[in-house]
């Protein structure tokens, strides 16, 4: 069964509250097995236009990065998350040769 990923770019306004969206999120990524593989960090733009993050998250399967992103309680961090950030996210299924 190939994986699930998450790929998301983000512009952060508040990272104070910011951080609340990151605490209440989780729950949501416990439950359905996630598991960053990236979370910010060093990069080098070489090609196209970026927001300032990017963030890689694994999950099981594909169903369950669905599921994950569908469920109340990442609705609920994803509502803490909307007013002090704006980005992109693909929700993808994993290549299984």
């Amino acid at each position: 069964m190939a994986k699930g990923y998450w790929v998301a770019h983000v512009d952060v306004d508040d990272m104070d509250a910011y951080k609340n969206y990151i605490v209440a999120n989780g729950a949501a990524f416990a439950e359905y097995g996630a598991r960053f593989l990236v979370r910010g960090g060093e990069r080098e733009l070489r090609e196209g236009t970026a927001r300032a993050r990017t963030v890689v998250i694994e999950f099981p399967s594909y169903e369950d990065a669905l599921a994950c992103y569908d469920s109340d309680v990442y609705q609920a961090a994803k509502a803490l998350r909307d007013p002090v950030s704006t980005g992109d996210l693909v929700i993808m299924r994993g290549y299984d040769g």
